[in-house]
């Protein structure tokens, strides 16, 4: 009697859960990751070595061309609306000349975001997103190239030492008295890649499913 009692009261126990208790997990929280497609790593070694390549062609073309930091110039103007120039510059510090003297650090601060993008990317797997690739394969262009000048590796010597400083030469002028930042095709790289990465960030699907959680960062290393 007792056992028939225990099984009858299984049996009702049982059939009392609702069907969700009884469901499997959805395959989408328990199945492994996805490898990463193929062309991502196309996409963005492409990014970073063609970026580069193109960076370092350019200072070396317009250093050689132009010689010494303001010694000559060549200026383009549409009006009086933008006036455009090839001004070669040594920049010791960041964007806009932020931080002059502190190359070190920023040559520091390139290697540690190239090392945390290349994590980010391929092994926490956020290269799953097409655009986040391409981002940050624009950010690694120019870390890199800006990295290379910070080094001293252009070769520019002063007084018998290394210049470690960032070559830039394009400089705008609007409107005849708004002077814009002189840059170099790296920086260019860096604010593309960092307006691409804000565009994402309010993009950003919400749902806390694993793909979502892979496909889509939650930070992301300093550029």
């Amino acid at each position: 009697m007792r056992t028939e009692a225990r099984s009858a009261l299984a049996v009702t126990s049982t059939a009392a859960l609702p069907a969700t208790a009884m469901a499997p997990m959805p395959s989408t929280l328990v199945s492994p990751m996805k490898p990463l497609p193929m062309n991502r790593y196309a996409v963005y070694g492409c990014l970073a070595i063609l970026g580069l390549a193109w960076d370092l062609y350019s200072k070396h073309v317009v250093f050689n061309w132009f010689g010494c930091p303001g010694r000559a110039q060549w200026t383009w103007r549409a009006g009086d609306f933008v006036e455009f120039t090839l001004h070669t510059n040594f920049n010791e510090g960041a964007l806009w000349g932020l931080g002059q003297g502190g190359a070190p650090v920023f040559a520091g601060l390139s290697v540690l975001a190239v090392i945390g993008i290349v994590y980010f990317l391929f092994f926490a797997g956020y290269a799953r997103s097409l655009w986040l690739t391409f981002a940050l394969g624009l950010v690694t262009a120019g870390a890199l190239g800006n990295l290379f000048d910070r080094l001293g590796m252009h070769g520019w010597m002063h007084d018998g030492k290394p210049v470690y400083a960032v070559r830039d030469f394009l400089y705008f002028k609007f409107f005849g008295t708004f002077d814009w930042a002189i840059f170099n095709f790296a920086d260019t790289y860096l604010v593309v890649g960092a307006i691409m990465l804000v565009i994402q960030s309010f993009q950003a699907d919400s749902s806390p499913t694993t793909a979502t959680m892979a496909a889509e960062p939650m930070a992301l290393p300093p550029t």
